[in-house]
């Protein structure tokens, strides 16, 4: 476990400040060094160069106390050239972990400037799973040093890692773990774990296994403690445990350590052998990647992006949506063009559109999310698909006669016509139940075809439910109100 303390959510906003402070007094003094040197130009130069060394100095030592993940965060907060100078102020020693908590696209950034021996030794510092998770951004040389450098056991065990999908629970697992047989007593278990330096992070449970390795229960370390020596663990031990299987789906695991309130579970094979263990923070670590892959999907981003990328990067990781967005609007564009004749004789239609359009994107969003987050929590089967369909079909349809007939009143109290106002009430019910159609059916046809529910709802939507708002909208207004 590392000796740099954890700090909360203020105090890493602090040091951030510091170290921007640190940083921006280091650019004074380069500013000044490249400018024209004033008389005694000697002394000038060495009090610089003094000052500015002090700068460095004083920033290494705050980075030098504070934990990985908090370095990390600063480091995603900094503009690029920025970054890399505190990343080259970073102990080498601190390398390997500092990379596994910055971001994917920061991570791209900071390896780029990196050599061959510099990543071979960071990613040596790292546990087996952990190399796991590295190695897809790692240099295929970088990966060959890395295995010779390990044990046979360990070459197994990051081979094996690598071979799981991300969202599996094989990805989540780690291999750092005690195991113990049942058939020995507590006086022997105290003697094993006191040959530990230090016991594995999260260790709330021993694993009980059998000769062949195959998972028999768990010991709790408070039963270690508060009974006999000589009892034996076979009589201590529980049998009926939470245990994962490495094929199974990581949110299955989130869903379990949340269900359960679990701080470690065992993970076996398809034999029933352990293989290795998951974490509450490698699970809370998934869910809150999870939870911002998400957040990116709807908004139709196509990775995630270091926010001081180049504006190209970042540009061409907009464009595919935005391109697909644009599509869309110039649909709706000519749905609204078709209904020129309309508009023109009834120009208030062109400022009670935009209401009906959106009011409905909106409803559509709320179900939508409600629909991704039961499809996330496995609530959703085909049994119950139809119920869940038409309560969201009720529920629109009540919204729709409520907020549509205050839409109404509204258009009568404004343009004093009560075929408008009946017109603008009949669209919003209509354009309500269609977005939460849309938006109950796009996450169930993603989800049903293998893919993210969340990738790109919301574009997706706001063109169906606008489109779909103006047509229903204009073609109402057309059919009672030019005769």
């Amino acid at each position: 476990m590392s000796n740099h303390s954890h700090q909360s959510a203020d105090h890493v906003q602090d040091h951030l400040k510091q170290v921007e402070s640190l940083l921006a007094k280091h650019a004074l003094v380069e500013e000044v060094a490249h400018k024209e040197v004033l008389p005694r130009a000697d002394r000038h130069a060495l009090i610089d160069r003094l000052v500015h060394k002090q700068h460095l100095t004083l920033l290494r030592s705050k980075l030098d106390g504070l934990h990985a993940a908090d370095i990390a965060y600063i480091l995603e907060a900094l503009p690029i050239e920025q970054r890399l100078l505190v990343w080259d102020l970073v102990k080498s020693d601190r390398d390997g972990e500092i990379l596994i908590e910055v971001s994917d696209s920061v991570r791209e950034s900071l390896i780029a400037t990196m050599n061959r021996e510099e990543l071979s030794a960071a990613a040596g510092q790292l546990d087996t799973d952990e190399i796991a998770d590295l190695a897809p951004d790692l240099p295929q040389s970088v990966m060959r040093d890395v295995f010779k450098s390990l044990s046979i056991e360990e070459r197994e065990q990051l081979r094996s890692a690598m071979t799981y999908s991300e969202d599996s629970v094989g990805a989540l697992m780690d291999f750092n773990m005690i195991h113990i047989r049942e058939d020995v007593s507590l006086e022997v278990v105290s003697r094993y774990l006191r040959r530990f330096d230090e016991l594995p992070d999260h260790t709330d449970q021993i694993f009980v296994v059998d000769r062949n390795e195959r998972l028999k229960g768990v010991l709790s370390l408070n039963r270690v403690v508060v009974n006999e020596p000589e009892v034996i663990v076979s009589n201590l031990m529980r049998t009926d445990i939470i245990k994962l299987h490495t094929d199974e789906k990581a949110t299955q695991a989130a869903l379990a350590f949340e269900r359960y309130d679990l701080v470690s579970a065992p993970v076996v094979d398809d034999d029933g052998k352990l293989v290795g263990r998951v974490t509450v923070n490698v699970v809370l670590d998934f869910v809150r990647t999870e939870s911002e892959s998400d957040l990116l999907n709807q908004a139709g981003l196509l990775e995630e992006e270091d926010i001081f990328a180049s504006v190209w990067k970042s540009a061409k990781n907009r464009w595919v949506w935005l391109g697909l967005n644009l599509c869309t609007a110039f649909f709706a564009s000519r749905v609204i063009g078709s209904f020129e004749g309309t508009i023109e004789k009834f120009v208030a239609l062109a400022a009670l559109m935009p209401i009906v359009a959106g009011i409905a994107g909106n409803s559509a969003n709320q179900t939508t999310t409600i629909i991704i987050r039961s499809l996330a929590l496995g609530q959703i089967t085909q049994g119950n698909a139809s119920r869940l369909l038409f309560k969201e079909l009720a529920i629109s349809g009540l919204n729709g006669l409520v907020w549509g007939g205050v839409a109404g009143l509204f258009a009568y109290f404004l343009y004093h016509n009560l075929a408008l106002s009946i017109v603008m009430m009949s669209a919003m019910l209509l354009n309500l139940i269609a977005g939460a159609l849309v938006g109950l059916l796009i996450p169930l046809a993603m989800h049903r075809l293998g893919r993210d529910p969340a990738i790109g709802s919301s574009v997706l939507l706001t063109a169906i439910t606008d489109s779909g708002g103006f047509f229903i909208f204009l073609g109402l207004a057309t059919i009672f109100l030019m005769k």
